[in-house]
């Protein structure tokens, strides 16, 4: 059987790291990768991450299997979280909350929920996204479409164009959304075109389905909200993927949750029901120590505190790295307009830069770029600002 097989070929944004890996030359840089780097360019450990690890080993009395769905004090904080204690959909249990091995398995539940109980249901995707998204859709079964969302002209969101093709999206069809900080775009709408995003799907009856992996690195944890309490709103029915591998930074604990929000307390039931199936039928349980973490950060007032300071820094570092980037450029003389990069929010940017200039970048000068251009800001240190916009205004040239 084995020998029948061809070898497959490396994911785009993974294979750009074990080329740069391999890669000798002493001045490489990653800027390909979706991880947080600090300013050493090391992914480091938040203070209060490592704090709540030491504390739930001094209390930890089990290693028995987590609940199907997670740890009901999970969910609770994971709703908190997203719409805050008091919000409506957490007072009248229009919510349910599923642990998750990351972000991606949020999605990848999601989409076995909606293959096997709406299965002529097609998935919408911004064009453009997320290199994984079109996978993890199409392989539980989806029909995987794009609508309309980069104005490469202007750099910012093409928002008529995108509600245009959103009005055509048939009734009980689910479209996908970023929640803040798009990848790879870094381009978000604003509260008020959010709002009107929000009434064309409410209009059309489409579901959203909220790709919410960066919550609190864009404009704050309550600002980066604003699109998801748009849609919201009563009687709405939506899903939310969170991922807990940017904002905590634990990403080898691959630690996430997928929430339902249904028009009613019952419907929320019976809905979890079938995602517990979902869950059951693909990992059985979720791994317990990184939902710990989370819920025990969230949960305790200082080291929540904490958390919240040091997820700050990490988004004060992103932008200072944007800022340092567009007049870096400009003092080496690049007659390209990069100044919408301050603007875009998030590790990612859409530089602008074409294949053949990231491959130039890649090939001459050991800097990692994915080849649609997209840039992880965060892969941006005062040590490499000089070499890496040295060698754009070259390629450039």
């Amino acid at each position: 059987m084995f020998e029948t097989i061809e070898t497959a070929p490396p994911d785009p944004i993974i294979g750009l790291t074990e080329a740069y890996q391999k890669d000798p030359r002493p001045n490489k840089i990653n800027l390909g990768v979706g991880v947080y780097k600090d300013a050493e360019v090391k992914t480091p450990v938040f203070a209060a991450v490592r704090k709540a690890q030491e504390r739930l080993l001094e209390d930890e009395t089990t290693k028995d299997y987590s609940p199907i769905e997670g740890p009901p004090e999970f969910a609770a904080a994971v709703q908190h979280l997203l719409f805050g204690a008091g919000h409506e959909v957490v007072a009248g249990k229009r919510a349910v909350t599923s642990q998750t091995p990351g972000g991606t398995a949020a999605l990848r539940v999601a989409a076995d929920f909606i293959h096997k109980l709406f299965p002529r249901a097609s998935l919408w995707i911004s064009d453009p996204t997320w290199v994984n998204h079109p996978r993890v859709f199409e392989a539980a079964g989806l029909q995987v479409r794009t609508y309309p969302y980069y104005d490469a002209a202007t750099h910012g969101l093409d928002l008529e164009r995108m509600l245009s093709a959103l009005m055509e999206i048939p009734p009980g069809d689910v479209a996908l959304l970023h929640g803040c900080c798009h990848n790879p775009t870094g381009v978000d709408p604003t509260p008020g075109q959010w709002k009107r995003i929000a009434a064309v799907l409410g209009e059309r009856r489409i579901v959203p389905l909220v790709d919410f992996a960066y919550q609190g690195m864009g404009e704050g944890l309550g600002e980066d909200t604003a699109g998801l309490q748009q849609l919201c709103r009563t009687g709405a029915e939506l899903f939310v993927a969170s991922s807990f591998s940017k904002n905590f930074g634990l990403y080898n604990e691959r630690i996430g949750a997928l929430t339902l929000i249904a028009p009613t307390r019952s419907a929320a039931a019976k809905a979890l029901s079938h995602l517990k199936i979902c869950i059951r039928t693909n990992y059985s349980n979720p791994p317990a120590h990184g939902g710990a973490i989370v819920d025990k950060v969230l949960q305790d007032a200082g080291l929540r505190r904490e958390w919240e300071e040091e997820l700050r820094a990490m988004c004060a570092r992103i932008n200072g790295m944007r800022a340092l980037f567009v007049q870096t450029l400009e003092t080496k003389g690049v007659d390209r307009d990069f100044s919408f990069i301050r603007c875009q929010r998030g590790m990612f940017s859409f530089s602008g830069l074409g294949p053949d200039e990231v491959e130039a970048l890649r090939s001459r000068y050991s800097i990692y770029l994915v080849g649609s251009g997209r840039i992880n800001v965060a892969g941006m240190t005062p040590a490499n600002m000089d070499y890496l916009c040295s060698a754009i205004a070259a390629v450039l040239r």
